[in-house]
């Protein structure tokens, strides 16, 4: 599992940072893509990456603000002209779907896979199988803003094959048996239960990723406990006046709740176009004296995602 940062600016894009988009790569658990938002020029991101837009099953988006939602016609129409002709599900705001369709129809651009939008309305679980659940939860922001929980089920525990071996079990398919569990009945008549031969299972990894937003308590319960969460950073540590009036956040409100709300690591992005070269590094800096674990990330930076050692 790795985050893929397409676009790290506020508003507007910059010769630093394009707007906002991130993809969640989760090839190795679903072999898919996932996007949350789609600013304007995320395909020209995706193209310097190595991102099939075939493979992006899910698009998520936070906001309706132009800076997240102006590049997603475009990219739908692109996926189709690449060959993308397996289902996309794009969850949103109310409104999301007119604007999306509405574009398509005046451009005429016909799409070849199906398109289906989940409205967000009541706050919960939106997706849910047995690799990943995805919850959402409103944030506070002039217009209606959204942040979303990832959270990966447990992987099963590994067979334990220096215990199985110690026990005198042959190889052979017994070992999947095994391994999935069964009760298996061996030929020299003993009858062995599988789940005495599995480990403990791995638990699985969370990721928050939020739209824009002011301070607010849905953010400390979309990111409790959670590895990773992504934040907006537009202001910065002596701007939170500023970014009470705009409903946005600053570095050091992010790095206090990544501390109350227990996360591993916190990315901030969204940073406005003013902090460029040292005052970037700064806004980092100065969010690591309350959090220590704190990156400000740039366009393309990858992140990975590691299990938590037991």
């Amino acid at each position: 599992m790795e985050i893929l940062f397409l676009g790290t600016g506020a508003g507007s894009p910059s010769r630093q940072r394009n707007v906002s988009s991130l993809a969640l790569k989760l090839l190795d658990e679903r072999n898919e893509v996932w996007l949350f938002d789609v600013g304007e020029g995320t395909q020209h991101q995706i193209l310097q990456t190595n991102i099939r837009p075939r493979k992006v099953t899910k698009i998520f988006i936070t906001h309706l603000h132009g800076d997240h939602i102006f590049g997603l016609p475009g990219f739908l129409a692109s996926r189709a002209n690449q060959g993308g002709t397996e289902a996309l599900t794009i969850y949103g705001p109310e409104g999301i779907e007119n604007y999306v369709r509405a574009a398509l129809k005046v451009s005429q651009t016909r799409l070849a896979y199906p398109l289906k939008f989940v409205i967000l309305k009541t706050p919960g679980v939106i997706f849910d199988d047995k690799t990943f659940k995805v919850s959402f939860l409103p944030l506070d922001h002039r217009i209606a803003s959204f942040g979303f929980r990832i959270e990966e089920k447990p992987h099963p525990g590994e067979l334990l094959i220096d215990k199985v071996r110690e026990a005198g079990i042959p190889s052979g398919p017994v070992y999947a048996q095994l391994k999935a569990g069964k009760t298996v009945k061996l030929a020299d008549g003993r009858t062995i239960d599988g789940n005495d031969f599995i480990g403990a299972a791995q638990p699985g990894r969370t990721v928050a990723i939020l739209g824009d937003t002011r301070q607010t308590a849905t953010i400390a319960e979309l990111a409790k406990d959670a590895d990773v969460l992504v934040h907006e950073s537009t202001f910065g540590p002596d701007e939170a006046g500023l970014a009470k009036r705009y409903y946005h956040s600053t570095n050091l409100q992010a790095a206090k709740v990544a501390t109350e709300a227990g996360v591993g690591e916190l990315l901030l992005n969204h940073v406005s176009a003013r902090y460029i070269g040292p005052l970037a590094k700064q806004l980092q800096k100065s969010a690591q004296k309350v959090f220590h674990a704190t990156r400000v990330v740039r366009d393309f930076d990858e992140i990975e995602i590691p299990f938590k050692k037991e």
